[in-house]
């Protein structure tokens, strides 16, 4: 029997991302995991989406995509916590990508668990580090929208996996924001509450001194200027 190029090329993967079934609110049960015949060229138009643990800032992004560049994987999306492979991604390149994140401090996700950990994650960075927009009022509605799930077990899930709550999360990085405002220098207290949707500038002083320790008119006349430490987030 003659072996054509399509069988000598085919290669079954497992893709990262699951499609979940169930409704939001439930405990999330994968399908089976999405099969992909690779051959050449049939494929050339596959994207594989990957999920990369702590990418937590822009400057994570360029690291990552400097290590696609020097893996020679084409990629056609990278933001934080989630990259999208342009083509197939054998089973050699998946494992090679895996140990180069791993030296780099990043680390790729498999358990759909722990991925959507993350994506919590990297939504509350995006909305407390670099969203420009309107301060969001009820952050547990946008996450449940953005992430098609009920907040309530969102917030148990994040609870269980990393023992501590949504809302601290949330609360160190509006901290560390705030320390990273009043170094630029460029708002008033009160601009920088605003901005964090803060209830007042009372509000955030209280939260303020009760994680660093120091007021904010304190914190910024310092030399030194101490930063929190977010690793157990």
């Amino acid at each position: 029997m003659k072996t054509t190029i399509e069988d000598k090329y085919a290669v079954k993967l497992s893709v990262t991302e699951l499609q979940w079934q169930g409704q939001p609110g439930k405990e999330m049960v994968p399908s089976e995991f999405e099969e992909i015949t690779v051959a050449s060229p049939a494929n050339k138009n596959k994207k594989v989406k990957l999920y990369i643990k702590n990418m937590v800032s822009t400057s994570c992004i360029i690291v990552v995509k400097s290590l696609l560049d020097n893996l020679q994987l084409q990629y056609s999306d990278v933001e934080l916590g989630k990259i999208e492979i342009a083509g197939a991604l054998t089973e050699i390149k998946r494992n090679t990508l895996k140990d180069a994140l791993r030296k780099s401090g990043y680390e790729l996700l498999e358990d759909s668990k722990y991925i959507l950990i993350e994506k919590i994650k990297n939504i509350i960075v995006e909305m407390v580090h670099y969203d420009e927009g309107e301060p969001k009022s009820k952050f547990s509605e946008y996450l449940s929208q953005q992430l098609n799930h009920n907040y309530t077990y969102l917030s148990n899930l994040f609870s269980k996996v990393k023992g501590t709550t949504i809302e601290h999360c949330i609360l160190a990085h509006k901290i560390e924001r705030v320390k990273e405002l009043l170094i630029y220098n460029e708002l008033t207290l009160s601009e920088i509450a605003w901005k964090l949707n803060y209830s007042s500038v009372a509000h955030l002083s209280y939260q303020f001194k009760k994680i660093t320790g120091f007021t904010p008119t304190h914190f910024k006349n310092m030399k030194d200027k101490k930063r929190i430490a977010l690793e157990y987030l």
